[in-house]
């Protein structure tokens, strides 16, 4: 897998296309939840990007400080269906966190995980705090790493 690293207006209209279509893909039809995906954030998130072939199968964005959480912050971690007995997961996640470091120069990073993921994250070194509590009907866990 290819990974990139774009701002939003670096992003071509088929990478805009395509990572809307894997978000969909996943979070509305896979996980059956209806939700305001297009949430007027993609503007100021710096977007993680894994490809192959030309085609996104893996995706985050990225939040300096301030802007979703006090922290850094990870969101819309995605890999399409097929991918993801490749460990793409684990891939894109290790490259959100490095742009992390050099683009935002902080090592603390929150993410608000689906609660079935959390020894996924924990594998690099995020920490559960706080309760569990429901996001668009889905049990999520406020998760960080300093």
């Amino acid at each position: 897998m290819k990974i990139s690293i774009k701002k939003f207006e670096e992003l071509t209209l088929t990478e805009l296309y395509q990572i809307l279509q894997l978000r969909s893909e996943v979070f509305v039809v896979e996980q059956d939840c209806v939700y305001q995906d297009i949430d007027g954030k993609d503007q100021e998130a710096l977007h993680i990007i894994g490809k192959k072939s030309d085609k996104i199968v893996a995706y985050t964005r990225c939040f300096a400080p301030g802007i979703y959480f006090e922290e850094a912050a990870i969101g819309r971690v995605v890999v399409q269906e097929n991918e993801r007995k490749n460990k793409l997961g684990h891939q894109i996640l290790e490259a959100s966190i490095q742009a992390i470091h050099k683009k935002f120069t902080t090592s603390h990073i929150k993410l608000s995980a689906q609660q079935y993921l959390t020894k996924f994250y924990e594998t690099h070194n995020f920490k559960q705090i706080g309760e569990g509590y429901l996001e668009d009907g889905i049990p999520h866990i406020a998760m960080i790493k300093k």
